[in-house]
């Protein structure tokens, strides 16, 4: 039996799945990352599957998000886009380290795993921590800085007021250099890594990412067995029902 709980971390709420008779086992961990305007729960099915071959699974709320909304609007929420990130990546630390403690997690089998802005977050949190073992990308964008400027473009032709001095806004630039992975490719170090993405993705561009992608094959010359891109045909910004699949062999087999 899977069971399902509900916890807080640090005032991080989380759901915890695992199956019910591997609770108190040392098991390796997965940390599953939501979209933008999404939640936790809205991930459940991942959980549920990874749960059942074996992984301890976590899906946290982001920063804004679900139990940590803050009655913000979309446009609102669209100005902390960032800080969301940011603090998210800070957040995965905190978590790992909390389950490490509990001596409930192997700490050399640690994957992440998100969808849209999740996997944007994912990206991201490669640059900091060492400790990733295997990551999936689901619809995410790895190019930070260009992301970001093409954002601040967007919201302006929406015209949407945008509170950043031209210091700031280069401020902010400069900070997420130190998690933008086409500037750090070097931190992939070989590890497992899959991109799934649909070709018709109206919300996060489907080319940049498959451009990463091919800008980083040639580090995966020796293991290419570790690198996999997913491309979907005919998906918008949904994964399709064998991008979860894929999702969970991918850990199967690297994790």
């Amino acid at each position: 039996m899977i069971t399902v709980e509900h916890a807080k971390i640090n005032k991080i709420p989380i759901l915890h799945v695992v199956k019910q008779n591997l609770r108190v086992k040392k098991l390796p961990f997965i940390i599953f990352l939501h979209g933008f305007t999404s939640r936790k729960e809205f991930n459940l099915h991942y959980a549920y599957l990874l749960a059942e071959k074996g992984f301890r699974v976590i899906l946290p709320d982001a920063l804004y998000h679900g139990e940590r909304a803050a009655s913000l609007t979309e446009k609102q929420l669209d100005l902390h886009f960032w800080e969301i990130i940011i603090q998210t990546i800070k957040e995965l630390d905190i978590l790992k380290r909390f389950f490490e403690a509990k001596n409930l997690i192997d700490p050399a089998r640690i994957g992440v795993v998100g969808t849209s802005m999740g996997g944007i977050i994912t990206f991201g949190a490669l640059t900091q921590y060492s400790w990733i073992k295997v990551a999936v990308s689901l619809m995410g964008m790895p190019y930070y800085e260009q992301f970001a400027i093409n954002q601040i473009k967007n919201l302006r032709l929406r015209g949407v007021s945008i509170p950043l001095s031209e210091s700031e806004k280069s401020q902010l630039l400069t900070k997420l250099r130190e998690f933008d992975l086409s500037v750090h490719p070097e931190k992939l170090r070989n590890r497992p890594m899959l991109f799934w993405h649909g070709k018709k993705d109206p919300v996060v561009p489907y080319a940049p990412d498959y451009q990463f992608y091919e800008t980083i094959k040639p580090l995966y010359h020796e293991h290419s067995e570790r690198l996999k891109f997913i491309s979907d045909e005919n998906a918008g910004h949904k994964v399709s029902t064998d991008g979860v699949i894929q999702t969970v062999k991918w850990f199967e087999s690297f994790l």
